[in-house]
């Protein structure tokens, strides 16, 4: 007589609910770390083993960005290299990442990331499997030589490069596109009669598409400075003072409870690129906007003497830190803003190299009566 493997109590049934505790059991206790990510990159579920090696409970990760986990320069890493690898290859293999804990050094690891896809190729998840490395990356960088290191950089150098290639080409196809179809629609709305409210959000539109823009530009810029091109500028000798009005006069449209008081001495044409200078100001005085007292008026003053150009914006407010100073310039950092007002990173950045690509400098003071950035660079 046969017994009933087909039952809910047969031996089959029974052999597949044993295997089924166990692989959740492999999946908490596993001497590795393991991570399921959202397609936004929140996490849904990690194991003990990586929360233990953090020293937080399991739940605790639920819902944190893994960029959020990672220490500074591998969260850079991360968001200009692997990130757009995984996008583009469905994966990574081998990447050294190091993440903050409550442990006193870095949590130091190997990872490896698959995509998991549904029918129609949409992303379903990403699974990362992370193994400590904190001894292997020891030996390893104590057994490379000096040649070897050299060569390892510029393999890294080459490879990085190509990724920072497909990575603006991604930039520019995937996310100019869509930009530019919402500019369209916004147009075709504008032809026709709307209410008072449909106009209001329109305008909204008009307003988070400049600014989509504008974080677009300034991370291909970015990625084209990394490349090792800079950033390329076409000088020409015109006159300054136009330029830097009509950009006042753009803020001051978009921000009327602001005060900017302008204070020009410029006889003749200077040479520059109107549209990277005109970039740089308005990187300036959007920072003055974020930061400074709204009570008090944002300063803009330019003047040559003996062929030089010295520009300079300057706002009231709370001092910069040193140490935030040490950073400033430096990408990807930002200061404590509102969440609404949150951006890169990159402006400040972006603002030194065109600078520095105009034979020019970028330099900040502050204290706890005025905070001015200077630029100074020729004017012929």
């Amino acid at each position: 007589m046969r017994s009933g493997p087909l039952s809910e109590d047969g031996p089959i049934a029974q052999a597949a609910s044993a295997s089924a505790t166990e692989s959740e059991d492999l999946f908490d206790t596993a001497p590795a770390g393991y991570l399921v990510l959202a397609p936004d990159g929140a996490i849904v579920r990690a194991n003990a083993t990586f929360a233990r090696w953090l020293g937080v409970a399991s739940e605790a990760l639920v819902g944190s960005r893994f960029r959020d986990l990672l220490t500074g320069p591998s969260r850079i890493l991360y968001e200009t290299n692997i990130a757009p690898q995984l996008r583009l290859q469905g994966g990574f293999e081998e990447v050294a990442l190091d993440f903050v804990g409550r442990r006193s050094a870095p949590l130091q690891v190997l990872a490896n990331a698959i995509e998991q896809r549904d029918a129609q190729g949409a992303v379903r998840s990403v699974k990362v499997v992370a193994l400590r490395a904190r001894e292997r990356r020891g030996y390893e960088r104590a057994l490379l030589g000096r040649e070897a290191d050299a060569v390892q950089r510029l393999h890294d150098e080459q490879s990085t490069a190509e990724l920072r290639e497909q990575f603006i080409a991604v930039l520019g196809h995937d996310l100019r596109n869509p930009l530019a179809s919402i500019v369209g629609a916004a147009r075709l709305l504008r032809r026709e009669v709307q209410s008072e409210k449909a106009l209001k959000v329109i305008a909204m539109m008009d307003v988070s598409v400049d600014r989509m823009a504008g974080l677009i530009d300034n991370v291909m810029d970015f990625a084209r400075g990394r490349l090792g091109r800079g950033i390329d500028v076409e000088t020409k000798s015109v006159p300054l003072e136009p330029v830097l009005r009509h950009l006042v006069a753009e803020l001051e449209a978009s921000e009327p409870s602001r005060d900017f008081i302008c204070d020009f001495d410029l006889p003749e044409p200077v040479r520059f690129d109107a549209t990277r200078l005109s970039q740089l100001v308005s990187n300036l005085l959007t920072n003055a906007l974020t930061y400074g007292d709204p009570k008090q008026p944002i300063r803009l003053h330019a003047d040559t003497h003996n062929g030089v150009l010295t520009l300079w914006v300057s706002n009231s407010g709370a001092a910069i830190s040193a140490a935030a100073m040490q950073r400033l310039f430096q990408p990807f950092f930002r200061g404590e803003v509102r969440h609404s007002q949150q951006g890169l990173g990159l402006g400040l950045h972006i603002a030194s190299e065109i600078a520095r690509a105009h034979g020019g400098a970028l330099i900040v003071s502050s204290n706890d009566t005025e905070t001015r950035f200077t630029l100074t660079m020729p004017s012929t």
